[in-house]
């Protein structure tokens, strides 16, 4: 299998499969490409207005009352009006999940801190810290250790 990507700023964009045969990779890759549309940023809400925010200004999404929030670099909290199982299907690879009710930009981690009952926290680069959950813990240390 080959892959290649060209990154042409003045010509049109366009997405080619070169396959065999339809699988359920290709059919996940029809539906995220587009489902995507070409979009890097989300619908974000605060109390008196309405932002497009990057995916890339984002550290952590959360749940908090039952309200999806995405943290920004300066650690402002914004609402999203979607599901956090349908942010983590739509954001870009580099948001990992971090437990049951959290994803984390993981190019905007800074660092873990452990505490001696064994919890451990996300401690992000705007200052916002997140609870880790040990299994999700788990599934992180293995992809940083690759």
């Amino acid at each position: 299998m080959k892959f290649r990507l060209i990154i042409d700023p003045t010509g049109e964009e366009e997405i080619i499969a070169r396959v065999q045969d339809r699988s359920a990779l290709t059919d996940q890759i029809e539906a995220l490409v587009l489902r995507h549309a070409g979009t890097d940023s989300i619908a974000a809400y605060t109390e008196d207005d309405t932002r497009m925010l990057p995916f890339a200004d984002i550290e952590c999404i959360t749940v908090i009352d039952g309200k999806t929030y995405a943290i920004d670099t300066h650690n402002q909290r914004y609402r999203l009006k979607r599901r956090l199982y349908e942010l983590e299907e739509e954001l870009p690879g580099c948001f990992i999940r971090i437990n049951k009710s959290a994803l984390a930009n993981e190019k905007r981690l800074e660092r873990f801190t452990a505490s001696f009952n064994g919890a451990v926290d996300a401690v992000f680069q705007c200052g916002y810290t997140e609870y880790v959950s040990r299994r999700c813990f788990a599934r992180i240390r293995r992809r940083f250790e690759k």
